[in-house]
């Protein structure tokens, strides 16, 4: 099924990618410096399951508008809650990997009600403050993204290609979306640095824990295993159990040997989980 591509207007302009489908709508939000494409593979099962899916291109990122200010995550909730509202979408299931997770829990907290469940793929955990002896000033550096302007796109394609080696070529193509390609075949990132630094301030601003008690609806949290990183596992299970412990409906479910980006790597095991969700786990009594 193709997707169509469409831009909704709730003040700035949002770019989509929508599926079509007569089942519970299924709302897909991607991470920091990411792009709605990176969820093709797993809307395109979704929707062959009879769901409709919507694929979003966060502000400032991919094809939406790219104002200077609103990177905080009251703007950025208000700003889904407008796109729900505007395309009548009624309490769909909204899934949001690694920061999109993390906005995705500030939104269950904000706007209670609207969301029928919540699933959150390597994010919503994510607690800058706990990494040991944790300063802004360290995070900021550590966490600042490599200088890729004016870099060949086909450089940018190998090295994805040779970081992970079990991706499709869908979800290579897919992850170069996150950058815009210019006449001279270079590239740079359609999220600029100083946005993308002002997000990764406002992740270190927001204090998970006092967030979930007040996400009231059925989640499901998606975590990667990842063996190559022994140190930050140790980090990522305890944020993982706290934030099981801390939400009052919430099923995990870990993906062995697969990278943050768990959408691109495992699609179809991730919609079947899905699938599997909405017919007997956490989701089934929507």
């Amino acid at each position: 099924m193709t997707a169509i591509d469409q831009f909704i207007d709730i003040g700035i302009k949002l770019h989509i990618r929508e599926w079509d489908g007569r089942n519970t709508p299924f709302v897909l939000l991607h991470g920091l410096s990411s792009n709605s494409r990176t969820w093709d593979a797993v809307a395109e099962q979704l929707a062959a399951a009879g769901h409709r899916v919507i694929a979003v291109d966060q502000r400032g990122h991919g094809l939406s508008d790219k104002p200077d200010e609103g990177y905080d995550f009251a703007t950025i909730t208000a700003d889904l809650n407008q796109l729900l509202q505007t395309m009548n979408l009624n309490h769909p299931i909204l899934v949001g990997q690694s920061w999109g997770g993390n906005v995705l829990l500030e939104f269950g907290a904000r706007y209670p009600g609207l969301a029928s469940g919540f699933g959150l793929i390597d994010g919503g955990f994510i607690d800058l403050q706990s990494r040991p002896d944790a300063t802004w000033e360290k995070v900021s550096i550590e966490l600042k993204p490599p200088h890729f302007n004016g870099t060949l796109r086909e450089a940018i394609k190998n090295r994805i290609s040779q970081a992970h080696p079990d991706w499709t070529e869908t979800g290579v193509e897919a992850t170069l979306s996150n950058f815009e390609t210019l006449p001279d075949g270079t590239v740079r990132p359609w999220l600029s640095l100083p946005r993308h630094m002002t997000i990764l301030r406002a992740m270190w601003d927001q204090r998970p824990k006092d967030l979930y008690t007040r996400v009231l609806e059925p989640v499901l949290i998606c975590a990667a295993q990842d063996p190559k990183n022994p140190g930050w596992m140790a980090i990522k299970t305890q944020q993982v159990v706290a934030l099981q412990n801390g939400l009052p409906r919430a099923e995990v479910h870990w993906f062995d040997n697969t990278d943050h980006d768990i959408h691109v790597h495992r699609p179809e095991a991730l919609v079947t989980l899905f699938l599997n969700t909405l017919a007997q786990g956490v989701w089934s009594k929507l």
